[in-house]
Parts: C-alpha cells; sequence; structure tokens
C-alpha cells in the first residue's frame, strides 16, 4: 500500500472473489492513517501532544461522580484502544507533565484512576480546535480519493442529525 499521504490511487491487489472484504479494510486502514497522520502533525506542531496523548486527555475529561463516571486504566486502555501497558506508560508521560493525576479508587483500594488536571484540561481546550481542523482537512482531502469517498460519506454521517 503506498504512504498514507500520497495521491497514488489505492490499491491492496485486484478484486476477485472474496476481495472484497480485505479491499475494504485496506481502504479503511488507509482512510485511518491518513486521518491520524494529519491530525497527529498538528497536534505536535501546535500542542506537543500526540492523537493518542489528546485521546486519553478527552476520554478522561468525560468522567463524572455518577455511577460509571470514572474509568480504571483497563476501561482508559479499552478507550483508546491500547494495551493496558501502553496506555500505563502513556499515563505516565501525561501524569509526569502535570495533565493527569492517579488517586486510588474509593470503593475498591485495588482499582487505580486517573483524572485530567486543571492543566491537562486547559491544555485539551486549547487543542481541541486544532484537533477538529485537521481532522476536517484530512476528511476532506480523503473525499477527494474515489475509493475513500464513501468511508469519508460513512464517517461523516455517523452523527449527522436525523
Amino acid at each position: 500500500m503506498p504512504d498514507a499521504q500520497t495521491d497514488e490511487p489505492l490499491s491492496c491487489g485486484p478484486l476477485t472473489g472474496g476481495r472484497a472484504l480485505a479491499q475494504g479494510w485496506c481502504a479503511l486502514s488507509a482512510l485511518h492513517g491518513r486521518i491520524e497522520t494529519h491530525v497527529e502533525r498538528a497536534l505536535q506542531a501546535r500542542h506537543g501532544l500526540s492523537v493518542r496523548e489528546f485521546s486519553v486527555l478527552n476520554v478522561l475529561n468525560e468522567q463524572h461522580d455518577g455511577p460509571g463516571g470514572h474509568l480504571q486504566m483497563r476501561q482508559l486502555a479499552d478507550a483508546v484502544v491500547l494495551s493496558q501497558s501502553a496506555t500505563t506508560r502513556l499515563v505516565t508521560r501525561l501524569e509526569n507533565r502535570g495533565l493527569l493525576a492517579r488517586y486510588i479508587c474509593p470503593d475498591d483500594r485495588r482499582g487505580i484512576y486517573t483524572d485530567v488536571t486543571p492543566a491537562g484540561r486547559d491544555l485539551l481546550e486549547q487543542a481541541r480546535p486544532t484537533n477538529d481542523a485537521a481532522l476536517r482537512e484530512a476528511l476532506r482531502d480523503a473525499a477527494a480519493r474515489p475509493e475513500l469517498a464513501p468511508l469519508v460519506a460513512a464517517v461523516e454521517g455517523l452523527w449527522a442529525p436525523a
């Protein structure tokens, strides 16, 4: 498959028989790679954040005090699609930067929760417009490619008002 940022046509080989599913997966993977690369560059350049760091801050910022309102590390790992060890390393880096804080679950002393600090919330709010603009740009660019346009339309339609 060509580099995620080239203008060459996407190709995972000829479509024959049961290869349509594989071709669809190839296109979806290419779309994801193009978007992630574009957003990563923008977040790194303007805010010193990776896409994964932004995602962790964003997910944790949605926590609340009601039932199920806080995430343990394994739940956070699932939410950002990382292994538990990679999530722990990422949380440690963000904690060392003063963007996150960990604390013991009051109901289960074995559980560790993580929360966004005020500095983390400030950085997240500063980075959110950059993330959103880069995402829109990446989707607009991908929509111009015939093999990716249907996937872009599907993504854009996921949360569109009915």
